[in-house]
């Protein structure tokens, strides 16, 4: 099949969900611009910042996006391209999107509040404990996931030959493995992220500070990636991924407690620039090779290797496929950041569902990129190694895709389309981890207030908090690989996005508004995520890898206590004994 069919016919279908769908959704909510938002009533300068659509869509975007629209794919179309795309298509527009938009619209209607605290609002208290202590697991797992995939990713290598270049002859530094030439493509990468990072807090001074014009951070910020690639060429650095895990570690720990305008703003926006100059260097490298005939070579169908790699293909693909798809941290991202920055309500159906809709695009290209451009042995030799040795290498598979796609689009050298294959995804995996262990941070302050009358003064401290969310994403990242945390991550991911649908349906009930719109692609991922769940048990029991088997039984009786919690305010309501809203702290109080 032409790569352009499967671009274009995805194109056009998000483009009439954004114009028609969105807005039918709009109505029921109760859209309203004059409604005064959480940004402007509670402006502190901190975390409730009223902000330019632009920026906080930026910053929402590179924040939801992060790593996972990109492996995702990736790992799944092992399965074949073809059920991969449906997912990606039919889950963004009707299940990923929908959570999305819903629980950003109502965060900011609760005033900023988390989706743990609209629980409480709607489910009652133990409604809040419940989906809180699933949250913090969920973050956790993310953080984990994306840690580990930072330091394989930060560490890559690919045989020179393969990229099509001789040794002395390309700008990437060369290493001799088991006698063959491999170039570090990884070390490049490295020194972008951290000449980004650091700049990031001059852009934050530059913007919120000084109000540099719009044009103005857009070249800046556009320079600072230019001159960190240029450096990175000339000065990569090459550390063991457990050093890596170190330094990022400290580096999230210290974005986590600072103003959001201070680093993790600027960031996000100095990276995005990559996001969106990389979405389009795809996107138009597959419209010129598909004008000259190129199609997927990857299988339509693969489903017995997939089953014996992944598991069946459900619930597992749907659950590999998170963030391109559907995904649950997108709901903390709006409850955390995003929803205490829009100046108006109308920007929420703008930011929340087109910001979905654009990962699902990406997910779309990650999928032709891969399926159209990387030798299909080589992509399992990368992604799915059978050495036991060699770990999985999602971010490589990617990148070395892209590479190859620009340069057969556009003549781009393969080694320097391959770097900026892995720049787009390492700066997304480092921004994740900024808005996971911020939000974690938010999460455990408020678990604090639900264990202790009078909780400890250290306990209510903002260090602590990070410091906390920080080491045991560590401990857990340290003791597993990437392809043993990705499973549980996407599936409490996952499933933390149905938890969200039907508290969305909980709140929209006590409104007398409709839900079939939410309820029914929430009881999908309810039975997706807990069929993932139940298989994932029994893997971890045979491996007695007790962390992971313990996170999961904790996931699952979580989760039931959200379901049960869920129909009893449901059959309440059909009974018609259930208020309005369960009471909830002012907002003062929880601030």
């Amino acid at each position: 099949m032409n790569v352009l069919v499967l671009l274009v016919v995805a194109g056009v279908l998000f483009w009439l969900a954004s114009r028609f769908y969105s807005r039918r959704i709009a109505r029921i909510l109760g859209e309203d611009g004059a409604h005064p938002t959480p940004a402007v009533r509670f402006n502190d300068g901190r975390d409730f910042v009223p902000t330019k659509r632009y920026v906080v869509f930026a910053h929402h975007f590179s924040a939801i996006a992060g790593a996972g629209p990109i492996l995702g794919p990736t790992l799944a179309v092992l399965y074949g391209y073809v059920p991969a795309w449906l997912w990606i298509l039919i889950g963004g527009i009707f299940i990923g999107a929908v959570h999305d938009f819903t629980a950003l619209f109502i965060c900011m209607r609760e005033g900023g509040r988390s989706m743990a605290e609209v629980a409480r609002r709607t489910l009652g208290t133990w409604g809040f404990n419940l989906f809180l202590g699933f949250t913090i697991l969920m973050l956790i797992l993310v953080s984990a996931a994306f840690l580990s995939a930072t330091a394989i990713s930060l560490t890559s290598m690919w045989p020179l030959a393969k990229i099509g270049v001789v040794e002395g002859e390309t700008f990437l530094k060369t290493v001799m493995k088991d006698g063959v030439a491999m170039g570090q493509i990884g070390g490049i990468a490295s020194t972008s992220v951290i000449i980004i990072t650091l700049a990031s807090p001059f852009l934050g001074w530059l913007m919120y500070k000084r109000g540099i014009p719009a044009i103005a951070a857009y070249g800046l910020a556009t320079a600072i990636c230019v001159v960190s690639v240029i450096v990175g060429i000339w000065w990569p650095v090459t550390l063991a991924p457990e050093t890596w895990m170190i330094i990022v570690s400290v580096y999230v720990l210290f974005a986590a407690g600072t103003p959001v305008w201070f680093i993790l703003q600027p960031r996000d926006f100095i990276n995005v620039q990559i996001l969106y100059g990389g979405m389009a260097l795809m996107a138009l490298s597959v419209l010129v090779t598909g004008a000259g005939g190129l199609r997927l070579t990857a299988p339509e169908f693969n489903v017995a290797e997939g089953t014996r790699n992944l598991g069946f293909i459900w619930p597992m693909m749907f659950i590999t496929i998170a963030c391109g798809a559907i995904s649950g941290f997108h709901s903390l991202v709006a409850g955390g950041t995003t929803g205490k920055q829009l100046p108006l309500e109308t920007d929420a159906r703008k930011v929340g569902y087109n910001a979905m809709l654009l990962e699902s695009l990406l997910a779309m290209l990650v999928l032709v990129a891969i399926g159209a451009a990387l030798n299909f042995e080589d992509y399992k030799a990368i992604v799915w190694p059978t050495d036991p040795a060699v770990k999985s290498n999602p971010i490589l598979g990617f990148s070395l895709a892209a590479g190859h796609l620009f340069h057969q689009g556009l003549g781009i050298p393969v080694a320097l389309g391959t770097v900026f294959g892995i720049l787009l995804v390492e700066g997304f995996v480092v921004t994740t981890l900024d808005a996971a262990i911020r939000l974690n941070r938010y999460l455990l302050e408020e678990l604090w207030s639900v264990l202790f009358r009078q909780p400890p003064a250290l306990l209510k401290h903002h260090w602590f908090n990070a410091a906390l969310a920080v080491a045991l994403m560590w401990v857990l990242a340290y003791s597993n690989a990437f392809n043993r945390l990705w499973p549980i991550f996407a599936t409490a991911n996952q499933l933390l996005a149905a938890l969200g649908l039907l508290t969305i349906a909980a709140w929209l009930l006590c409104r007398g508004k409709p839900t079939l719109f939410v309820l029914i692609p929430g009881g999908f991922m309810v039975l997706t995520t807990t069929a993932s769940l139940l298989v994932l048990l029994k893997t971890y029991i045979a491996q007695r890898n007790y962390p992971l088997l313990v996170t999961d039984i904790l996931l699952i009786i979580l989760s039931v206590g959200v379901l049960m919690l869920f129909l009893r305010t449901f059959l309440a309501r059909r009974r018609g004994s259930v208020g309005d809203v369960h009471p909830l702290k002012p907002v003062a109080e929880q601030l």
